[in-house]
């Protein structure tokens, strides 16, 4: 279903609901530069580090894309599992995850309250950027925790740059990647009003200081366009 949300006037922030859910595989696909190339690196970065048996956990899997494609790319049996505190995104996704016929389990809960288990390979992609600064600290700690040695947590986020002229001709560029996708000025604006302090994005360096806090011996960024990176973590 196209993405037509803020066509109209929302008061409210923006939040994962149903409405979001029933158009947030093309909202990500119209909002998200290289998208596909994105979910594809991040998937075979982690089979590329995943064992017979071993725990592959998504952290704010949505509608279960990321895992559903490992499901299919995998050649080994692996552990799967994704973790989200929307109760929308998580029927969307058993719903995806019983017709593609996936082995595959979803967690309706809170990313900050849930036991990771052991795990090879953790995913946050977009994840971060929408836990209270505070906190992220903790959930960098608790995702090295819940590693093997030799796991990874790889993650996407939108970042900002500390020049400041520089981070407004970035997001000039970003706005206008999202007309490109069909995304008309109003509807641009909408949604930025509805994600003011509810998507707080760090800067690249601040993302890798806080990995390498929380214990992680190598972070380094894996894909950067404009104002979106990937990172990938190494738990040693």
């Amino acid at each position: 279903m196209k993405d037509k949300i803020f066509t109209h006037p929302i008061n409210k922030q923006f939040e994962f609901d149903e409405s979001v859910a029933s158009v947030f595989d093309d909202m990500l696909s119209r909002s998200i530069p290289f998208y596909a190339e994105v979910l594809n690196l991040v998937c075979d970065l982690c089979l590329k580090y995943a064992h017979i048996n071993s725990t592959i956990t998504d952290l704010g899997s949505s509608t279960a894309n990321t895992l559903l494609s490992i499901s299919k790319k995998t050649k080994i049996p692996l552990r799967l599992r994704g973790i989200d505190n929307s109760d929308a995104m998580c029927e969307r996704a058993r719903q995806k995850i019983k017709a593609y016929g996936a082995d595959i389990e979803i967690v309706n809960g809170d990313i900050m309250e849930q036991n990771f288990g052991m795990n090879s390979a953790i995913i946050a992609n977009y994840t971060f950027q929408f836990i209270r600064p505070p906190k992220r600290a903790e959930l960098a700690k608790k995702i090295y925790e819940s590693l093997e040695n030799g796991g990874i947590c790889i993650f996407s986020e939108k970042i900002i740059y500390e020049n400041k002229d520089l981070n407004k001709k970035i997001i000039d560029l970003y706005l206008t990647f999202k007309k490109w996708q069909g995304y008309s000025d109003f509807e641009i604006t909408q949604k930025r009003e509805a994600l003011e302090n509810v998507l707080v994005p760090y800067t690249e360096n601040e993302n890798m200081e806080m990995m390498k806090m929380a214990g992680f011996h190598e972070v380094v960024s894996v894909f950067k366009y404009a104002n979106f990176a990937t990172f990938l973590a190494i738990k040693a």
